[in-house]
Protein backbone atom coordinates (compact mmCIF):
# COMPACT_ATOMS: atom_id res chain seq x y z
CA UNK A 1 0.00 0.00 0.00
CA UNK A 2 1.68 3.37 -1.05
CA UNK A 3 2.56 5.48 1.78
CA UNK A 4 0.24 8.59 1.83
CA UNK A 5 1.25 12.12 0.93
CA UNK A 6 1.62 14.82 3.51
CA UNK A 7 -0.98 17.50 3.48
CA UNK A 8 1.00 20.17 2.49
CA UNK A 9 1.61 18.23 -0.55
CA UNK A 10 -0.93 16.73 -1.04
CA UNK A 11 -3.09 19.92 -1.11
CA UNK A 12 -0.66 21.67 -3.54
CA UNK A 13 -1.53 18.38 -6.27
CA UNK A 14 -5.00 19.35 -5.57
CA UNK A 15 -4.93 22.70 -6.66
CA UNK A 16 -2.63 22.14 -9.43
CA UNK A 17 -4.86 19.40 -10.66
CA UNK A 18 -8.08 22.23 -10.62
CA UNK A 19 -6.12 24.21 -13.34
CA UNK A 20 -7.36 23.29 -16.61
CA UNK A 21 -5.63 21.87 -18.90
CA UNK A 22 -4.00 20.22 -15.75
CA UNK A 23 -4.48 16.49 -14.67
CA UNK A 24 -3.20 14.50 -11.93
CA UNK A 25 0.23 13.43 -13.16
CA UNK A 26 1.04 16.75 -14.21
CA UNK A 27 0.23 18.30 -11.22
CA UNK A 28 2.37 16.07 -9.20
CA UNK A 29 5.60 16.94 -11.61
CA UNK A 30 4.72 20.66 -11.37
CA UNK A 31 4.28 20.02 -7.07
CA UNK A 32 7.71 18.17 -7.52
CA UNK A 33 9.27 20.28 -9.27
CA UNK A 34 8.57 23.22 -6.67
CA UNK A 35 9.99 21.01 -3.94
CA UNK A 36 13.33 20.38 -5.62
CA UNK A 37 13.83 23.94 -6.36
CA UNK A 38 15.38 26.71 -4.83
CA UNK A 39 13.41 28.31 -2.35
CA UNK A 40 13.18 31.59 -4.10
CA UNK A 41 11.44 30.57 -7.05
CA UNK A 42 8.75 28.79 -5.56
CA UNK A 43 8.19 32.46 -3.33
CA UNK A 44 8.59 34.38 -6.81
CA UNK A 45 5.23 32.47 -8.04
CA UNK A 46 3.55 32.75 -4.89
CA UNK A 47 4.11 36.71 -5.42
CA UNK A 48 3.01 36.32 -9.27
CA UNK A 49 -0.29 34.62 -8.44
CA UNK A 50 -0.77 37.22 -5.23
CA UNK A 51 -0.10 39.79 -7.84
CA UNK A 52 -2.28 38.38 -10.49
CA UNK A 53 -5.37 38.55 -7.83
CA UNK A 54 -4.36 42.04 -6.16
CA UNK A 55 -3.50 43.71 -9.18
CA UNK A 56 -5.12 42.64 -12.24
CA UNK A 57 -9.34 43.43 -12.91
CA UNK A 58 -11.37 43.52 -15.87
CA UNK A 59 -12.03 46.71 -18.34
CA UNK A 60 -14.73 48.56 -17.72
CA UNK A 61 -15.48 48.65 -21.15
CA UNK A 62 -14.39 45.64 -23.07
CA UNK A 63 -13.45 43.42 -20.05
CA UNK A 64 -10.25 42.81 -21.32
CA UNK A 65 -7.62 42.18 -18.36
CA UNK A 66 -6.40 45.66 -16.93
CA UNK A 67 -4.43 47.24 -14.77
CA UNK A 68 -6.65 50.16 -14.60
CA UNK A 69 -10.28 50.99 -15.16
CA UNK A 70 -9.91 50.75 -18.96
CA UNK A 71 -7.51 48.36 -20.48
CA UNK A 72 -4.48 50.01 -22.73
CA UNK A 73 -6.43 49.66 -26.04
CA UNK A 74 -9.84 50.83 -24.76
CA UNK A 75 -7.28 54.17 -23.47
CA UNK A 76 -5.34 54.36 -27.09
CA UNK A 77 -6.80 57.22 -29.28
CA UNK A 78 -4.91 55.82 -32.18
CA UNK A 79 -7.49 52.74 -32.39
CA UNK A 80 -10.54 52.59 -35.07
CA UNK A 81 -13.58 53.17 -32.68
CA UNK A 82 -15.94 52.41 -35.90
CA UNK A 83 -14.53 48.89 -35.54
CA UNK A 84 -15.52 46.34 -32.92
CA UNK A 85 -13.78 42.61 -32.68
CA UNK A 86 -15.87 40.09 -30.55
CA UNK A 87 -13.99 37.75 -28.63
CA UNK A 88 -14.55 34.96 -26.48
CA UNK A 89 -11.34 35.04 -23.76
CA UNK A 90 -8.69 37.85 -23.14
CA UNK A 91 -6.06 35.11 -24.88
CA UNK A 92 -8.14 36.04 -27.81
CA UNK A 93 -7.01 39.40 -27.33
CA UNK A 94 -3.15 38.47 -27.20
CA UNK A 95 -3.31 36.54 -30.70
CA UNK A 96 -5.34 38.76 -32.84
CA UNK A 97 -3.08 41.78 -31.45
CA UNK A 98 -0.08 39.43 -32.16
CA UNK A 99 -0.86 39.49 -36.11
CA UNK A 100 -0.85 43.55 -35.91
CA UNK A 101 -4.02 43.22 -38.49
CA UNK A 102 -6.93 44.78 -36.39
CA UNK A 103 -6.56 48.03 -35.57
CA UNK A 104 -9.70 48.63 -34.02
CA UNK A 105 -11.68 48.04 -30.39
CA UNK A 106 -12.32 44.95 -28.68
CA UNK A 107 -15.43 43.24 -26.51
CA UNK A 108 -14.43 40.11 -24.59
CA UNK A 109 -17.43 37.77 -23.63
CA UNK A 110 -15.56 35.42 -21.26
CA UNK A 111 -17.52 32.60 -22.72
CA UNK A 112 -19.59 31.03 -25.24
CA UNK A 113 -23.38 29.96 -25.08
CA UNK A 114 -23.84 26.39 -24.04
CA UNK A 115 -26.71 24.87 -22.69
CA UNK A 116 -25.22 21.60 -22.25
CA UNK A 117 -22.86 23.34 -19.45
CA UNK A 118 -25.90 25.75 -18.54
CA UNK A 119 -23.79 28.79 -20.23
CA UNK A 120 -26.84 30.81 -21.17
CA UNK A 121 -26.40 34.19 -22.52
CA UNK A 122 -26.86 36.01 -19.45
CA UNK A 123 -23.79 34.34 -17.99
CA UNK A 124 -21.71 36.48 -20.78
CA UNK A 125 -20.89 39.98 -21.23
CA UNK A 126 -23.55 39.98 -23.82
CA UNK A 127 -25.63 42.55 -22.49
CA UNK A 128 -22.86 44.57 -22.08
CA UNK A 129 -22.09 44.22 -25.47
CA UNK A 130 -25.55 44.97 -26.79
CA UNK A 131 -25.28 48.22 -24.63
CA UNK A 132 -22.65 49.25 -26.07
CA UNK A 133 -23.66 48.69 -29.75
CA UNK A 134 -27.11 50.97 -28.44
CA UNK A 135 -25.01 53.65 -27.20
CA UNK A 136 -22.91 53.87 -30.13
CA UNK A 137 -25.98 54.10 -31.94
CA UNK A 138 -27.68 56.70 -29.77
CA UNK A 139 -24.84 59.17 -29.80
CA UNK A 140 -24.63 58.64 -33.87
CA UNK A 141 -21.89 57.05 -34.51
CA UNK A 142 -22.99 53.26 -34.67
CA UNK A 143 -20.17 50.80 -34.84
CA UNK A 144 -19.53 50.75 -38.88
CA UNK A 145 -18.63 46.88 -38.25
CA UNK A 146 -18.65 44.26 -35.53
CA UNK A 147 -16.26 41.43 -36.72
CA UNK A 148 -17.63 37.94 -34.54
CA UNK A 149 -14.39 36.29 -33.56
CA UNK A 150 -15.92 33.58 -31.49
CA UNK A 151 -14.22 30.17 -31.83
CA UNK A 152 -14.69 27.82 -34.75
CA UNK A 153 -16.64 25.30 -32.07
CA UNK A 154 -20.80 24.94 -32.04
CA UNK A 155 -20.95 26.83 -28.73
CA UNK A 156 -18.83 29.43 -30.97
CA UNK A 157 -21.06 29.14 -33.94
CA UNK A 158 -24.08 29.63 -31.43
CA UNK A 159 -22.92 32.47 -29.95
CA UNK A 160 -22.05 33.88 -32.91
CA UNK A 161 -25.40 33.80 -34.87
CA UNK A 162 -27.51 34.70 -31.61
CA UNK A 163 -24.99 38.07 -31.58
CA UNK A 164 -25.60 38.47 -35.01
CA UNK A 165 -28.93 38.60 -34.96
CA UNK A 166 -29.61 40.97 -32.18
CA UNK A 167 -26.76 43.31 -33.37
CA UNK A 168 -27.74 43.71 -37.30
CA UNK A 169 -30.45 46.46 -36.12
CA UNK A 170 -27.91 48.44 -34.29
CA UNK A 171 -24.04 48.12 -36.53
CA UNK A 172 -23.44 49.09 -39.98
CA UNK A 173 -22.57 45.04 -40.84
CA UNK A 174 -21.59 42.05 -38.64
CA UNK A 175 -19.14 40.16 -39.84
CA UNK A 176 -17.60 37.03 -39.45
CA UNK A 177 -13.58 35.72 -39.13
CA UNK A 178 -13.37 33.13 -41.36
CA UNK A 179 -12.29 29.60 -41.57
CA UNK A 180 -10.23 27.41 -43.12
CA UNK A 181 -7.02 25.14 -43.51
CA UNK A 182 -4.66 26.35 -41.37
CA UNK A 183 -0.88 27.33 -43.39
CA UNK A 184 0.98 23.66 -43.69
CA UNK A 185 -1.76 21.74 -42.99
CA UNK A 186 -3.09 18.21 -45.29
CA UNK A 187 -6.58 18.33 -46.82
CA UNK A 188 -6.54 14.58 -45.49
CA UNK A 189 -5.79 15.28 -42.29
CA UNK A 190 -8.55 18.06 -42.24
CA UNK A 191 -12.28 17.38 -40.70
CA UNK A 192 -15.21 17.90 -43.01
CA UNK A 193 -16.39 20.98 -41.56
CA UNK A 194 -13.41 22.70 -42.12
CA UNK A 195 -12.94 21.36 -45.50
CA UNK A 196 -16.84 22.94 -45.91
CA UNK A 197 -15.33 26.19 -44.81
CA UNK A 198 -12.73 26.20 -46.35
CA UNK A 199 -14.53 25.31 -50.02
CA UNK A 200 -17.19 28.42 -48.79
CA UNK A 201 -14.33 30.86 -48.26
CA UNK A 202 -12.39 30.73 -51.33
CA UNK A 203 -11.42 33.20 -53.52
CA UNK A 204 -10.00 34.41 -56.74
CA UNK A 205 -6.52 34.27 -57.27
CA UNK A 206 -4.54 37.39 -58.03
Amino acid sequence: MPAPLIEPVARLIESFSRLPGIGPKTASRLTFHLLRAPETEARTLAAALIAVREQVVFCERCFNIADRPLCAICSDLGRDATRLCVVEEPLDVLALERTSEFKGLYHVLHGAISPIDGVGPDRLKIRELLDRAEEAQLSGAPFEEVVIATNPTLEGEATAMYLAERLEPLVGSVTRIARGLPVGGDLEYADEVTLIRALQGRRAMS
